[in-house]
């Protein structure tokens, strides 16, 4: 099979192409079969390559496939081929395997929408877009996955464009990513410059030979690349995209926030990791962003009232916590929390939107309640996800939480600050995720009696993938247990060759990551206290006695206030950013180009006109007219030359 990896992002490819071409010509089950097929079959092929790498010796597990030669130009060679290693492997089986589950979820929540077939054509290209990003073998080839999920999240967010709100979400989206490929592009020249190459094998190779550890140059483009991360993974200030993009189909909002394209700054940042360990302040400014934005983006969460988007400043917190781990060189962990993320988030982003589907699309929790017994699977399931990201012990979240945590305690990246960091946001994330459950399931039903006769628990398309995530919420890991429970981390194991090693230029940078156990169990045992008494608030205040939240809301109405206006950033950026440039251009449109530019062409235009009409009354076509002229210019010729 690893002699084909190009099938695994093909066959979604053709998917689309299918679904797309044919598009208002198949009957709905056909392009079900179609997108969800081809989807199912990637996963499969991702899963045999896993198997087929796995049995081969740990330092032989680099295979790469080069198609073609896609740009020779004189020094500069690109081309279209594909890695498959333990980091990309482990990335393919998430990005097939929960997009996969989100197809068929979305068999049963699109089923009654006029644009069900542009809708799974775009999903399938999608797919292809971020298999191509995480399979690619360099920087230039990877950057056309990151452009094509971001055309994706374009045409998804904005997926009911007939709404302004998704439409402008979509553009917001796009416009945003922009900003951050900036950063991408110009990172990419620097490579370039330095090694001659922007194959990520000899990146890696030369990196060190080439670059100056801790040089200007390797940070600039260590730092270049963190910002197009910023923008692919909402990070400050890039993150104000990623909440409006719940303008789209829930689904959608699982597979970006899940699976795909907010993972994909992450993923650059570790397959990077030979350049950023290069570079102990571009690691610095990545731990600095990573942490407060995960503080930043919890407290927010705390008084959302809009399911989705409770779920999407989560989002943004949880991907804090990965640059966290990145910025103190603790990769493997990054992609851990990745991963494990990826199953309990997608869990969350389904069970929402199974909750609006039998809400009649309501999203504000201030009129739910009670659920639970009508949505038994839902309930359920979302209570294990809850669980989950809330880091309760031997739930998925819980081991790939407590590594970050301890990496950024004692990794000679980490600091205490950035601990604390971690810890606030992990009391954070429990307080307004248990919040959540508790408004949505439980409770006094505060819907109204139309809304309450609809509702029901979902079809099966909808609740089987519920409970797949589920079951790998909670096992998912499983295999990544820290050492001090007497195990072997396989997940860190694993990744161990594309990671652990470490140039020879900067080995003296760096040591082995603490290892005093009793101090990793007090840390750990810290949060697990912490992590109860915010459930337990979160159960006193929002379940035994919901009053309780409304007197703290006038109590504290400016920041609350604040918290739930997103601390009027957008605001922010309207009148700092937006606005300007919007009477700038007014200013070089009506202005610069229509008064003056325009205007003096076109003054040109009318002296000439007017000077032609007088010239022409003068060619009046009557042979006296000429003659009477011509006798006139005569006799001047003679009264000028007696004169002179």
């Amino acid at each position: 099979m690893t002699e084909n990896i190009y099938w695994i992002p093909l066959l979604p490819l053709l998917g689309f192409l299918v679904n797309g071409l044919l598009l208002g010509k198949l009957p709905q089950r056909v392009v079900s079969l179609i997108a969800c097929g081809t989807v199912g079959l990637s996963f499969l092929l991702s899963l045999l390559s896993f198997l087929e790498l796995k049995a081969l010796p740990p330092e032989l597990r680099i295979i790469e496939q080069t198609l073609f030669t896609w740009i020779s130009s004189g020094d500069f060679h690109v081309n279209f081929g594909f890695l498959l290693d333990p980091l990309s492997s482990i990335m393919i089986l998430v990005v097939s395997g929960v997009g996969f589950l989100i197809h068929l979820y979305s068999v049963g929540y699109m089923s009654h929408d006029s644009g069900y077939g542009r809708y799974f054509a775009y999903l399938n290209l999608f797919t292809f877009s971020m298999l191509v990003l995480v399979l690619a073998d360099n920087f230039l080839f990877m950057f056309v996955g990151w452009e094509g999920v971001g055309l994706c999240s374009y045409l998804l967010i904005g997926f009911w464009f007939e709404k302004k709100s998704a439409s402008d979400a979509g553009k917001k989206a796009f416009i945003v990513n922009r900003i951050g490929d900036f950063g991408f592009l110009i990172a990419m020249f620097i490579i370039f410059w330095q090694v001659g190459s922007l194959d990520f094998m000899t990146v890696a190779a030369r990196a060190p030979e080439v670059f100056v550890a801790g040089g200007a140059l390797v940070t600039a483009a260590c730092i270049l690349l963190f910002v197009g991360a910023a923008g692919k993974s909402a990070q400050i200030p890039l993150y104000v995209w990623l909440p409006d993009a719940m303008e789209g189909p829930t689904p959608v909002s699982a597979l970006i926030h899940a699976a795909t394209m907010v993972t994909a700054g992450v993923y650059m940042i570790v397959r990077a990791n030979a350049l950023f360990i290069l570079s102990p302040d571009a690691l610095m400014v990545v731990a600095i962003v990573g942490g407060v934005t995960a503080l930043f983006a919890a407290t927010i969460g705390l008084v959302q009232n809009d399911i989705k988007r409770v779920l999407a400043y989560s989002t943004i917190s949880q991907l804090g916590y990965m640059f966290l781990a990145c910025g103190v060189a603790a990769f493997s962990a990054s992609i851990f929390h990745l991963m494990t993320h990826a199953f309990f988030k997608a869990l969350l982003f389904l069970g929402a939107g199974s909750v609006i589907h039998a809400m009649s699309d309501e999203q504000d929790m201030r009129y739910m309640g009670g659920l639970k017994k009508y949505l038994p699977i839902t309930f359920g399931t979302f209570f294990i996800a809850t669980l989950a990201i809330s880091g309760i012990p031997l739930m998925s979240g819980f081991f790939s939480k407590d590594e970050i945590l301890w990496q950024a305690f004692s990794s000679d990246y980490g600091h205490p600050i950035f601990w604390v960091m971690g810890f606030i946001t992990a009391g954070l994330t429990a307080f307004y995720m248990f919040r959540l459950l508790f408004m949505t399931f439980y409770g006094k039903e505060r819907m109204d009696e139309k809304t309450k006769s609809h509702i029901h628990e979902s079809p099966k398309f909808m609740t089987i993938p519920l409970m797949v995530l589920a079951v790998l919420a909670v096992v998912g890991g499983w295999i990544g247990m820290p050492h001090i429970f007497g195990v072997t981390n396989y997940f860190e194991a694993w990744l161990e060759p594309v990671i652990s090693a470490k140039p020879a230029a900067a080995a003296d940078m760096l040591t082995s990551a603490g290892s005093d156990t009793s101090m990793e169990l007090m840390l750990m045992f810290a949060t697990i206290i912490l992590v109860g008494l915010a459930i337990f608030a979160a159960f006193k205040i929002y379940n035994k006695n919901p009053k309780v939240a409304d007197s703290l809301a006038d109590k504290f109405k400016t920041p609350h206030n604040v918290l739930l206006n997103k601390y009027y950033v957008d605001e922010f950026y309207g009148a700092v950013i937006v606005r300007p440039l919007i009477y700038f251009s007014l200013f070089l449109w009506k202005i610069m180009d229509v008064l003056l530019i325009d205007g003096l062409l076109n003054g040109l235009a009318k002296l000439y006109e007017g000077i032609s009409e007088t010239m022409r009354s003068i060619q009046t076509g009557r042979v006296r007219s000429y003659a009477t002229v011509f006798v006139i210019g005569v006799f001047i010729l003679i009264a000028y030359a007696v004169t002179g």
